[in-house]
């Protein structure tokens, strides 16, 4: 096991320690487009993250969806690293995760130096670190590394990241880290967004409901966490987080980042206000973003990329407070995308939860394979950054919900329901996904059992013609049943493969 103290200043041929915001952005000034909001915005060689080249050591015993590096190898390339970054200069970076003690980690990030807009963009993500000689977790990232390859190693709290410039790298870096630290700490480390929505429920009391949004990227899950749901006066909505949260055995919910690194494709101030305001200011950053010579911002032209990114100030995003944690998360959301026999949202029983988790439902997107972008996909937790057993989490989680039975659990459906043919089924848009959501809040939702799978379904949404959006009204009885049966004969499948982890591991003790 290595000791993070022992990868320090010294390793390197100079280091630029804890420049200032505006120094990191002068030293990213050659790599700089200044858009019309005089902002920064930057073009990157690698545009996604890249899942097939990243690694976990075999410290740990390491999940069935993820990849695994003995150390001995790993550690041959980590020698390899240390001997080029003797004549090296790079820029430092320490900053904190998180804004209390729970689950709060100083992480230092040691860079390039000729890639100072990744040091930038991702000082902007965190808050300055209370103990920066003492980093929890580190990152040696040398972009121009000939290989591309990432490697971590979950004990150490050391991940090595090589051969991409993309900054996605840097930010998931340390969060992977510290979701395998939380999970160490008897906690739960999720890819979620969290918000507060401040309503008055079906007896007219004023209440405030905590939320946690599971989705991967590109499925709306940034769109509902930043939304004001249309709530004004005394009801309101107020965002924590947008990435990742760590969760206790009570259902506190601790937040991570200060700044959101948000897709950009399509954004506009219609649909998306918020997001659109705070991505114009002159403190967003933007990556990838069709940016023309003369400044002006195209959000619409994907021509570089359909995965666009950008960092945004929690702080620019009005309705935040003064706090990322959230005291409880009353109610949990599955997010997927699918486009046939889902309904717009149903409730899920703690057995249904775990399976819910453990199919980790939604869209392959653009954020991790391109060239599968729109085909459907599955992961667990939607989060790709798990390190260790997925099975665990998941029953981690489902205890958390039997000892907490005021948590509910439910599945939204941001695709549409009915696809057939040249139909692309009826479009579950964004005031459908928030208008539920704010009714869920409210307790106004009549719900009824669908015997065929077990879960409840709505009957009556306020503000909604759910029937509507009811999949069965799409397709013959025929139709729907092969549909049904593909769907369970999928999930099965997928199921299978944690469920014999799991027995394969018990019978090894």
């Amino acid at each position: 096991m290595h000791e993070l103290k022992k990868f320090n200043d010294q390793l390197f041929k100079n280091v630029i320690s804890n420049p200032t915001e505006q120094e990191l952005r002068n030293l990213a000034k050659p790599m700089e487009k200044t858009t019309e909001f005089n902002s920064a915005s930057y073009v990157t060689e690698v545009r996604n993250r890249s899942a097939k080249n990243t690694y976990i050591v075999d410290e740990i015993e390491v999940g069935v969806d993820q990849k695994e590096i003995s150390q001995e190898d790993a550690d041959k390339i980590l020698q390899k690293v240390i001997e080029y970054v003797k004549d090296k200069d790079v820029i430092r970076v320490d900053r904190q995760m998180g804004m209390g003690d729970k689950f709060s980690y100083n992480c230092r990030l040691y860079i390039s130096k000729e890639y100072a807009r990744i040091a930038y963009m991702w000082n902007n993500t965190l808050q300055p670190s209370s103990n920066p000689e003492n980093p929890d977790l580190l990152s040696i990232y040398i972009p121009e590394w000939p290989e591309r390859i990432m490697i971590a190693y979950p004990e150490t709290g050391l991940t090595l990241i090589l051969g991409s410039d993309y900054f996605g790298e840097a930010k998931k870096s340390f969060l992977r880290m510290a979701m395998y630290k939380v999970k160490e700490e008897g906690g739960l480390g999720f890819h979620a967004g969290s918000k507060l929505l401040r309503v008055y429920d079906k007896n007219h009391e004023l209440k405030d409901v905590g939320f946690i949004m599971f989705g991967l990227s590109g499925t709306g899950k940034t769109t509902l966490t930043i939304h004001d749901h249309g709530l004004t006066g005394e009801e309101k909505s107020i965002v924590r987080q947008d990435d990742v949260i760590f969760m206790d055995e009570n259902g506190y919910c601790v937040g991570t980042e200060t700044g959101f690194f948000i897709k950009t494709e399509g954004l506009n101030p219609e649909q998306q206000g918020v997001l659109y305001k705070a991505a114009t200011t002159d403190r967003a950053i933007l990556e990838n973003v069709k940016v023309y010579d003369d400044g002006k911002v195209d959000f619409d032209d994907v021509s570089l990329t359909s995965n666009g990114r950008g960092i945004i100030l929690r702080s620019e995003v009005p309705n935040t407070d003064d706090t990322i944690d959230l005291e409880k998360a009353n109610k949990i959301i599955f997010i997927t995308r699918r486009n046939d026999i889902v309904p717009p949202v149903v409730k899920l029983n703690p057995d249904q939860a775990l399976e819910a988790f453990m199919l980790g439902e939604s869209i392959e997107t653009s954020a991790g394979d391109p060239t599968k972008a729109g085909q459907s996909k599955r992961c667990v937790g939607t989060n790709p950054f798990i390190m260790g057993p997925e099975i665990e989490e998941g029953l981690r989680l489902k205890e958390i919900l039997q000892n907490n039975p005021d948590m509910e659990c439910y599945i939204l459906n941001t695709g549409s329901v009915g696809a057939k043919g040249d139909f692309k089924g009826e479009k579950l848009s964004i005031k459908v996904s928030t208008t539920i959501m704010k009714e869920i809040a409210r307790d106004t939702i009549n719900w009824v059992e669908d015997e065929e799978w077990g879960y409840e379904v709505p009957v009556q949404v306020n503000g909604i013609d759910i029937e509507k959006y009811n999949p069965r009204n799409y397709y013959t009885e025929e139709e729907y049943k092969v549909l049904a049966s593909r769907l369970k004969a999928e999930r099965k499948a997928w199921l299978a493969k944690y469920e014999l982890a799991q027995s394969t591991r018990s019978e090894s003790k």
